[in-house]
């Protein structure tokens, strides 16, 4: 798609929508997977693949911001119609993929056992976890090139291409998952390993068909001939994309970190509260994607535009990603709270008294997801011109001093929904900041090039 040509709000909803589908299918993939192991193989076993799934978040989330930087970098070079820049940054950042994802294999492979120690995995998890960890640490270098070339693509304006080839590596795993876990047909019975195994073959086989078609359709960011050479990794060209995707996958730890210590303060009111906060964020996954695929789809058409020098529609393209965030993530809210006893029977037994402590965190917490959802746009606006210490900074104060700061202050008089008033606090406070840094900061000026 032109991302600096057209109707702003039309363009931006047909990029995001493509981007949308891809996590929720990813998200749905996820969950099935979870049903064919508990289903087949146990509690053990689903306690396993949690405790690895773990280990490969924070893997993926250290390089995540490499591949965010790269996409910026691409959307600018195609914005300004240099195609040779885009599949310099390209080839760069592959080809850093694949160097990161071989050592990661690699030191995976002989040091999973302990990895598993360091997260305390119970005993009765700890062999099934090893297997399955290992299996998916092979698959890790084909997984990461996959993710890397799908953010690549979204950066040159294409968000169908990568739905195309995660609907089909969804396909595969699910059907595979059952097959190879019970050895159906003449397949043998492979149990936890099977499903590692699953996930691997469906990451490689849609790698293997995306880049396929990258060739026969001739896309934009394909590399041949003497182009080849951009996937050796070049101090030059990739200074940017080291440089500003630093504090970019320090976004994603923050995050991350700030999540585990939330479940810490939940664990502390009891079991009944343990469970009504993890059926919650079962639900709360679906709600907050449409702020991530829109925030990504703003950062890419900005991107676009500013290397357009199209800075007219720079601000229309925000404006219209924040109304577009709001309607959709306001449905979800609403409809999850008009039908929330339903929605999480899903999960938790019906006559379970953790329902009604589900809703009542759901009727407090969910509207966070407003501020956030206008939050992450306004951040993919300044990723796109390369301004990412600010929004690292304005995560790094909401999630901590901030939210912790409201909890400890509150907790006397509110106890136990400290928690959830915090959130739903630090959200807007976070909304604020990142509101001025994007009215008077100093992220319009133009970024410095590689090289």
């Amino acid at each position: 798609m032109d991302l600096t040509d057209g109707p702003i709000a039309r363009t931006l909803i047909l990029f995001a929508l493509p981007t949308l589908a891809s996590n929720v299918l990813q998200t749905i993939s996820g969950s099935v997977n979870s049903i064919w192991v508990g289903h087949f193989l146990g509690e053990s076993a689903l306690a396993a693949t949690a405790n690895a799934n773990i280990i490969m978040f924070l893997m993926f989330a250290t390089f995540f911001g490499f591949g965010m930087a790269a996409t910026v970098l691409i959307g600018q070079s195609i914005g300004r119609g240099d195609v040779d820049a885009a599949r310099r940054a390209t080839g760069g950042i592959v080809g850093m993929a694949l160097i990161f994802s071989l050592v990661i294999a690699i030191a995976g492979w002989f040091g999973s056992d302990a990895l598993l120690r360091l997260l305390k995995t119970p005993d009765e998890a700890f062999g099934l976890a090893h297997d399955y960890l290992r299996v998916i640490f092979i698959a890790v270098p084909a997984s990461m090139a996959m993710v890397t070339l799908m953010m690549a693509s979204r950066g040159a304006g294409d968000a169908v291409t990568p739905l195309r080839f995660m609907i089909l590596s969804v396909a595969i795993d699910i059907v595979l998952n059952p097959i190879l876990i019970l050895g159906l047909g003449p397949v043998p019975r492979l149990g936890i390993a099977g499903s590692a195994l699953a996930t691997a073959i469906a990451g490689t086989v849609s790698l293997a068909a995306m880049m396929g078609w990258f060739y026969a359709r001739d896309h934009v960011l394909r590399l041949r001939g003497a182009e080849l050479a951009y996937l050796l990794p070049k101090w030059s060209e990739l200074r940017f994309i080291v440089t500003k995707g630093v504090p970019m996958g320090a976004q994603m730890l923050v995050i991350s970190s700030a999540g585990l210590v939330m479940v810490g303060l939940v664990n502390r009111e009891g079991l009944v509260t343990s469970a009504a906060y993890a059926a919650t964020l079962q639900l709360w996954s679906y709600i907050q994607m449409p702020a991530l695929a829109v925030g990504a789809a703003v950062s890419a058409m900005a991107a676009q535009n500013i290397g357009a020098a199209r800075w007219d529609r720079v601000g229309t393209v925000t404006n219209s990603g924040i109304a577009i965030n709001l309607a959709m993530t306001g449905v979800l809210i609403t409809l999850l709270l008009l039908f929330d006893r339903a929605a999480l029977s899903l999960f938790l037994d019906k006559e379970s008294p953790a329902i009604e402590v589900a809703r009542h965190i759901q009727h407090i917490a969910s509207w966070t997801f407003l501020p956030f959802g206008t939050t992450i746009v306004l951040i993919g606006t300044l990723r796109a011109n390369g301004s990412v210490i600010p929004p690292l900074i304005i995560l790094a104060l909401s999630m901590f001093p901030i939210r912790l700061g409201l909890y400890y202050a509150s907790y006397p008089v509110l106890g136990g929904d400290a928690i959830w008033w915090s959130f739903l606090a630090s959200s807007f406070c976070a909304l604020i900041m990142a509101w001025a840094i994007y009215r008077r900061g100093h992220w319009r000026r133009r970024m410095d090039q590689p090289g």
